[in-house]
């Protein structure tokens, strides 16, 4: 009896190579899609049983987050995003997506909360009128007593005083955003209107 032979048809391997505890290069960890998940109480966010803890300063922004009542997840790259296109790389999304927390001083003393997409560059003199008196980039001391964190991971929740705030209108036209937790090695992704439900300001022209 004569035997067909049959080529074995070759496999292939879908997914891109990931970065340890980030996303594909397409998309960053949603706390909506997280197959294995340690076991959790109420309103706390899904996390992969795998995953280590974070950075203390990261996950004072997860609590931060979760105290809020929205389910999203902070997560943690191998290096350092200092930069808005640098988290843009790592999470493979648009600069424009990347929701960056700058902090501004007033003449009074106040301290100002500026998120803005990353493709753009604020306008100090918009803000000021906004605000009634002149503005100026925060010193790194003045940012992190004012806010708990240090410049390069400033996140748009969590600080340690209160912040008048301002959001990028700019930052609504993406149906995904990701922002800084806390930490340079540290991104959560979300939507534009959570964020403007986490951080309690509407969204202005800031450029």
């Amino acid at each position: 009896m004569r035997r067909e032979r049959r080529e074995s048809q070759p496999t292939r391997d879908d997914a891109p190579p990931q970065v340890a505890g980030a996303p594909s290069a397409d998309r960053a960890p949603s706390a909506n899609a997280a197959p294995d998940v340690a076991e959790r109480g109420p309103g706390a966010p899904a996390r992969p049983a795998n995953r280590p803890p974070l950075a203390a300063s990261a996950q004072r922004v997860q609590d931060a987050i979760a105290a809020l009542g929205l389910d999203l997840q902070v997560f943690e790259l191998e290096a350092p995003v200092r930069t808005a296109a640098d988290a843009a790389r790592a999470v493979g999304c648009e600069v424009g997506q990347i929701a960056k927390s700058l902090i501004f001083r007033t003449r009074s003393d106040r301290a100002v909360l500026v998120i803005t997409s990353g493709a753009n560059r604020v306008n100090e003199a918009r803000i000021a009128a906004m605000l009634g008196e002149p503005i100026g980039r925060a010193e790194p001391d003045f940012v992190r007593e004012r806010t708990g964190f240090a410049i390069g991971g400033i996140p748009p929740v969590g600080h340690r005083t209160p912040l008048v705030t301002f959001v990028d209108r700019d930052l609504g036209r993406w149906p995904r955003i990701w922002a800084a937790a806390g930490h340079p090695n540290a991104l959560f992704e979300l939507e534009p209107g959570q964020l403007v439900r986490l951080v309690g300001a509407p969204m202005v022209e800031v450029t």
